[in-house]
C-alpha cells in the first residue's frame, strides 16, 4: 500500500490520544490503583473513547492512555466522569496535579 494511502487509513481511524501522568502521594499508590481500575466502566460507557488504558508506570507514577478518532470524542474525555472523579480526588491523592498532554498518534499496529 502506498504511504499516501496509509496517511489516509490513520486520518480516519484513531488518530487523537491523551496521554496523563500523575504521582500518588505516599501510602495512596494502592487507593490510586484502585481508582483506575474502578473507572474502566466510566470509559467503556464513552462512545467517543476507542480504546482507554489505565498504567502504573512505577511503584507510585500512574497514567491513562486513551485513544478517540476526533476531537469530539477527546474533548468529551476530558469534561467526562473519569476526569471529574480523578479531579475531585487530585488533593486526597496525588502529589500534584496530573499533567494531560494532547498527542496524536502518527502511526500504530
Amino acid at each position: 500500500m502506498p504511504l499516501t494511502n496509509l496517511s489516509i487509513k490513520i486520518d480516519q481511524m484513531e488518530n487523537l490520544a491523551l496521554l496523563a501522568h500523575f504521582e500518588a502521594k505516599p501510602g495512596k499508590e494502592q487507593q490510586v490503583a484502585d481508582f483506575l481500575t474502578s473507572a474502566l466502566p466510566l470509559a467503556e460507557a464513552e462512545s467517543g473513547t476507542i480504546r482507554w488504558y489505565a498504567l502504573q508506570l512505577g511503584p507510585s507514577t500512574f497514567g491513562i492512555f486513551d485513544t478517540f478518532t476526533d476531537d469530539a470524542g477527546r474533548d468529551a474525555h476530558l469534561s467526562g466522569e473519569i476526569a471529574k472523579a480523578l479531579m475531585a480526588s487530585a488533593d486526597e491523592l496525588l502529589v500534584s496535579t496530573p499533567v494531560i498532554d494532547k498527542v496524536k498518534i502518527l502511526a500504530f499496529k
